[in-house]
């Protein structure tokens, strides 16, 4: 996310967008979200860097589809560096398995069977609410559709941000784009260093009461979407549960937005790290040490991104 001349120049095209007739808007944002939903029903919601990006710009377009062809172009000089890191970082996650550092199971389950009272939250939370048997078949309780939406929402919404404001304000876009690559890299070197097996997996390995399961899923099987409960079986490295970035990210955007924002609505945004925490927990994906952890790691890099910011004059 440079500052020379050639991205002063995409800067100041960028804000020189024309204006798009309101008419014009409205149909090609309006066969955008037809597109979308039609992709998201047959081949689930996009969730890999390079499918949320492409399907960004397209929002770009729509949005301003009467532009020159050169603004539009400008989206792709601007984002190629952030989305190869995020497609390095995405490629490195699997690095745990050839360097050959062990998982760890006990850690967690120790630290979170104390904040429990002697069982986990996830055990306590899946005996009160998922059901006997607790299985992903199990039928959905009514609140399973709101936490599997928020888990679902982490692929979508700090991207999602990031093109808002470079319609808007591009030296925003800068900053929003160096906190999230900065959170993305700083969790993955701790995914390397110190893989950690989550709830369900120590489940499964006999650290935990088999009746623990991973039920991330399964609160959209009654809308007709359970498809996506077998896409999210095969999302990320399975041992990097150590921070939860899921929750990091949850408190990076709350906490940026409360800095930014002036309406005093702003603070209903710290229910979002909160709802994704515990469809964490719950959910068997995490521990809440881990959402502690990721917690801990936004507030390292939003002070460490403003100290650098304000030491460079940015």
């Amino acid at each position: 996310m440079g500052t020379g001349p050639g991205s002063v120049a995409r800067a100041q095209a960028v804000e020189r967008a024309p204006s798009t007739r309101p008419w014009a808007r409205t149909t090609a944002m309006s066969v955008y979200a037809a597109l979308f939903v039609l992709w998201s029903e047959l081949l689930g919601i996009p969730s890999g860097t390079l499918q949320v990006f492409a399907w960004l710009w397209l929002g770009t377009v729509a949005w301003h589809v009467e532009a020159h062809p050169r603004y539009h172009l400008n989206f792709l000089l601007d984002w190629w560096p952030p989305v190869v890191g995020l497609m390095i970082y995405f490629y490195s996650r699997g690095l745990t398995d050839d360097l050959g550092f062990g998982v760890h199971f006990t850690m967690p389950i120790t630290v979170d069977s104390w904040l429990g009272g002697g069982e986990t939250p996830t055990q306590r939370l899946q005996e009160a609410w998922c059901g006997d048997p607790c299985l992903r078949e199990t039928p959905p309780r009514w609140f399973d559709v709101g936490f599997t939406t928020v888990y679902m929402s982490h692929f979508l919404a700090g991207l999602t941000i990031a093109a808002v404001l470079w319609v808007r304000n591009r030296v925003e876009w800068v900053r929003w784009m160096r906190r999230y690559v900065t959170i993305n890299f700083g969790a993955l070197v701790v995914y390397i260093l110190y893989p950690m097996a989550p709830p369900w997996m120590a489940a499964e390995q006999g650290y935990l009461p088999s009746g623990i399961h991973k039920i991330t899923g399964r609160g959209w099987s009654d809308l007709g979407l359970g498809h996506f409960d077998v896409a999210l079986s095969g999302v990320g490295n399975p041992v990097a549960a150590m921070p939860s970035l899921h929750a990091g990210m949850t408190v990076l955007i709350a906490a940026y937005a409360v800095q930014r924002l002036r309406t005093p609505w702003r603070w209903l945004l710290l229910a979002y790290p909160v709802a994704m925490s515990t469809a964490l927990v719950y959910y068997g994906e995490h521990y809440v040490v881990d959402v502690l952890a990721g917690a801990l790691l936004a507030a390292l890099v939003l002070v460490g991104c403003k100290v650098w910011e304000d030491a460079r004059g940015t």
